[in-house]
């Protein structure tokens, strides 16, 4: 072919990227595009730390592809339309893209076949976001895993696809319109308080910083607070900075000269990217999960938490400390480490009895990553409605996980300013009834204990009244 596109999505990068990879060796010029979303605040699909990292991936973006003679062409609006008009002002024979696992990815692919099929251009998707895609981790019966350890053991049966080449020329005309590398301004937000590096590099320098100074005691640190026990990649995975197959690559080739011990741990490390590969196939099987629960049992369940307390979650002022920590640092910074993830989502639903999806929401305005599989799958394995062998009688206690996970109070204290002063043992057990941990620090929002208690008898008498259901129709 003498002309093709190849759409990024979530591929922002030139290294292992399966799409970007045919089409330079299907065709003598390349025009990579870029089709940016109107996007409205109002959606709360997003927000400022989300749109800043992708700003700054973006114009590391088309630095790399204008060292393989190529540059980076900005369109914005219906990607469908952007890419029809694109096509006829250069006369691209084919579009080239990486699927996307979403449902709304997938189903903007699905009208952009039927307008190259109206075009008679050719249109060439490939896997790259996962390893292993929906339709090959099956069951022995051809369904879908609903189940995380079985899910697992298939997946780590098949063999992995290789890394695709590099690129060397594009060969991209000149001439093609395109809009400005986007900046905040462009969906009218203003610049968040962190900023994290953006783009390949910064991802790939992250990757080898774990793989030296965190793989190895990965298994043992993993849930520690603070301190830098993780990867750290997640928001270069969601923009595909890096590969997934290359992290995998990497990381097993690093653990061969570990111990026994870094090789379990490095293997813990991988599993959670199964994890993630689990949580994207369950989306692409049942994208009803974004509206209900996963679990049949729970699906209408009614939480009936004072929405007030709402707020207080989100500005991490409930008295837990260990909850206020992470709250406050996904307001910060755009992040939040996963096991503070699951005690802030965890406590909002079972200690403050409101809906999961408010917090998912929420996490998905906040957080720079924005997974939308994995953010989903998070609050509803938290909630106790999702893909899970232990459901709802998992509550973790926020002043026990302190004890175990933050036992010098570094995280708290780095997050929470008022507390900087407060013996940390001061953190592992609620105060008194009518006291305060510190002055200028609020009391606890609830009493746990009395919330658990709730939260147990809320979801055994759902499943009751389920199950009373079921069987008047049997009967009937």
């Amino acid at each position: 072919m003498k002309v093709v596109l190849h759409w990024f999505r979530r591929d922002l990068r030139i290294t292992d990227n399966t799409a970007l990879s045919a089409a330079s060796q299907q065709a003598r010029s390349v025009i990579p595009v870029y089709v940016l979303s109107d996007w409205k605040r109002s959606h709360g699909w997003t927000g400022a730390n989300r749109q800043q990292f992708l700003c700054g991936c973006l114009a590391s973006l088309d630095q790399n592809l204008r060292t393989i003679g190529g540059r980076l062409v900005i369109r914005q609006g219906d990607p469908v339309a952007g890419l029809e008009k694109l096509v006829l002002e250069t006369g691209a024979e084919a579009i080239f893209f990486n699927r996307d696992p979403d449902p709304h990815g997938r189903e903007v692919e699905r009208r952009l076949a039927a307008m190259a099929a109206r075009r008679g251009i050719q249109l060439l998707d490939f896997k790259d976001v996962c390893v292993h895609e929906r339709d090959e981790v099956l069951t022995a019966t051809g369904g879908p895993f609903r189940v995380f350890t079985p899910y697992s053991k298939a997946w780590r049966k098949l063999s992995r696809p290789a890394l695709s080449s590099r690129p060397t020329n594009l060969g991209t005309p000149p001439e093609i319109v395109s809009l400005p590398l986007p900046t905040l301004e462009t969906w009218g937000l203003s610049k968040p308080a962190y900023a994290l590096e953006a783009g390949e590099k910064a991802a790939r320098l992250r990757l080898s910083r774990f793989l030296t100074d965190s793989l190895a005691s990965y298994s043992a640190r993993r849930d520690l607070l603070s301190g830098n026990s993780t990867s750290r990649l997640s928001q270069d995975l969601r923009f595909g900075l890096v590969s997934i197959r290359e992290v995998f690559d990497v990381v097993e080739k690093h653990a061969a000269d570990f111990p026994a011990a870094g090789r379990q741990s490095a293997e813990k490390y991988l599993s959670e990217l199964i994890w993630r590969a689990f949580y994207m196939q369950l989306l692409w099987h049942f994208p009803e999960v974004l509206e209900r629960e996963f679990n049949p049992n729970f699906q209408g369940l009614v939480w009936p938490g004072d929405p007030k307390n709402f707020a207080r979650w989100a500005e991490g002022t409930t008295g837990f400390p260990i909850v206020d920590a992470g709250m406050r640092e996904l307001e910060q910074t755009g992040f939040m480490h996963n096991r503070a993830r699951m005690i802030t989502a965890m406590f909002l639903v079972k200690d403050l009895h409101l809906d999961w999806r408010l917090g998912e929401k929420f996490f998905m305005q906040k957080l720079t990553d924005g997974e939308i599989a994995s953010n989903n799958g998070g609050w509803q394995w938290s909630a106790g409605t999702g893909a899970d062998a232990a459901p709802y009688f998992r509550i973790q206690n926020p002043w026990t996980q302190t004890r175990r996970h933050d036992t010098d109070g570094a995280y708290i204290k780095t997050w929470i300013p008022e507390l900087r002063d407060v013996p940390s043992e001061k953190f592992f057990d609620p105060p008194l009834p009518g006291e305060t941990i510190a002055s200028g620090y609020p009391a606890p929002i609830v009493e746990h204990s009395i919330a658990r208690d709730v939260t147990l008898d809320l979801f055994a008498r759902h499943r009751a009244q389920q199950e009373g259901q079921t069987t008047g129709r049997v009967r009937g």
